[in-house]
């Protein structure tokens, strides 16, 4: 259902380069590029994450409430996107780990370089 999400960025060649290290992490790479957007995702045809300078030209500001959640496979593959996350730079919001919201959620949050709340997680669905 999600086509891509985007955050703003005032920075575009520092969030450009935050997130090429993040998103190789989990075999994503730039698929959709101009002067003022960055987009990466698995494929093109999967859903991405993208960056930009705000379209009106004003100041790029942090949404109150809003985070961008990313899935992988495994609870290892949690650690390594969080940890990149951290050693990029990224402010720690939650460590990587299981969280007592739903059985098997395992998660880590971090602020991006811009202030935008990200999540990455894998949910491990218990057997019916």
């Amino acid at each position: 259902m999600i086509g891509y999400v985007t955050v703003g960025t005032n920075d575009l060649p520092r969030a450009v380069a935050f997130f090429d290290e993040l998103f190789a992490v989990i075999g994503a790479g730039r698929f959709m590029e101009t002067d003022t957007f960055v987009a990466w995702a698995p494929s093109p045809e999967a859903p991405a994450v993208s960056v930009t300078k705000p379209f009106n030209g004003e100041e790029a500001t942090v949404g109150n409430g809003n985070m961008v959640a990313l899935m992988v496979d495994s609870p290892e593959k949690v650690d390594l996107v969080y940890n990149k996350a951290i050693e990029l730079g990224a402010e720690d919001e939650g460590a990587a780990g299981l969280r007592g919201e739903m059985e098997g959620f395992y998660a880590g949050y971090f602020r991006d370089l811009d202030g935008n709340k990200f999540n990455v997680f894998h949910l491990e669905m218990p057997a019916a």
